[in-house]
């Protein structure tokens, strides 16, 4: 089978879903850390994220306290968690959030709707972790024809993926689920049902629901990470509000001081990692979540302090190309001036500024 890069990007549907956030709290960022003192008393940092394995250096930082060490006692951590991307983004909008993980469609959801001046992205987190599973009768591309495929959101990053990814294989789809093969957007939690069901014939689905359709008879079609460069594509990244950036530097630098502890601690120790991952979502949602598949879904992520921001940029036209998004202008979006001052520290190679 061919590869192609995919590239992701988000429909104006879904742009349109923070359009009712405030946006007047926030306000253009240039070169944020000359000029300014660092925060003179306590400060609080309220971070988000969401309780899943594709935020591990997020859960692992807040479960394991490294984000509280690196913050330090004059900072005040206020951990808020969240299901969705785009009640993360209204909560960073209205004043609520200062920062948080997040994935690249909610990104640039905020940096759009905001005409650039909402958010930067401060570094990355996570990489794969995504896959198109299929009942074990599909053989190839080929065989998709009539097929009905599962999708989280209609042009939500898998979305986009999908679509473009069979359009290169000479295969057509419509927003309305027709053409040669059939579309279905669900919530992810209801495919394994839909999947046994015979309702889909797969989904192009994020970890852990990829194990969790392996484990149910499906079989792996296409590993996403095969179809782009080197393997790597940006699946959660840190992203801070421009007006907490402007107003704290400092703090800034030393949440992204956890990032990079914590990514190393998950790389460094990974069954300690996944455990504390389990207990974690444990106590955040009242039911861990089971070892045995945070183990089957860990190899197919790369938790990287490096946004992949081509993974995110070169998205654009893609999304153009299956008629789900309009033009949108990236610049300025990344600021990693941090990120660098915390690898070079840590004695790590810097990431190229975008």
């Amino acid at each position: 089978m061919k590869r192609f890069p995919l590239r992701r990007m988000v429909t104006l549907a879904s742009l349109a879903v923070v359009g009712a956030a405030t946006l007047g709290s926030t306000a253009a960022c240039g070169d944020d850390s000359k000029g300014a003192s660092e925060s003179s008393g306590p400060v609080t940092l309220r971070l988000g994220y969401f309780p899943n394995i594709t935020h591990a250096p997020a859960v692992v930082g807040v479960e394991k306290g490294i984000f509280a060490e690196k913050l330090g006692a004059n900072v005040k951590l206020d951990p808020k968690t969240f299901n969705a991307g785009p009640a993360a983004i209204e909560a960073v909008f209205s004043g609520a959030l200062d920062a948080t993980y997040i994935g690249p469609n909610p990104t640039v959801n905020a940096f759009s709707k905001s005409k650039g001046e909402a958010v930067r992205v401060i570094s990355g987190a996570a990489s794969g972790g995504v896959a198109l599973v299929v009942k074990p009768a599909v053989t190839g591309v080929q065989d998709l024809k009539g097929k009905k495929i599962a999708t989280p959101q209609l042009g939500n990053t898998q979305d986009v993926a999908i679509r473009y990814w069979l359009k290169q294989q000479g295969l057509t789809t419509t927003k309305e689920g027709g053409g040669d093969v059939k579309i279905v957007p669900q919530e992810n939690a209801q495919t394994v049902e839909t999947f046994n069901s015979g309702a889909i014939d797969g989904a192009w689905v994020p970890e852990p629901f990829v194990s969790r359709l392996v484990n149910a008879g499906g079989k792996v079609l296409v590993d996403e990470r095969d179809l782009w460069p080197d393997k790597k594509f940006v699946i959660t990244n840190l992203l801070v509000s421009t007006k907490f950036l402007k107003a704290h530097p400092d703090v800034v630098q030393k949440l992204v001081d956890g990032q990079v502890a914590a990514n190393e601690f998950v790389n460094s120790e990974p069954e300690e990692a996944q455990q504390a991952i389990s207990d974690a979502i444990g106590k955040i949602t009242g039911k861990p979540l089971d070892l045995k598949l945070i183990k089957q879904a860990w190899p197919t992520l790369e938790f990287t302090n490096d946004p992949i921001a081509t993974s995110l940029k070169a998205g654009l036209d893609h999304a153009v190309e299956v008629k789900l998004t309009e033009p949108v202008d990236l610049d300025g979006l990344y600021d990693l001036k941090y990120l660098n001052n915390a690898l070079k520290a840590a004695g790590k190679p810097e990431v190229v500024q975008p």
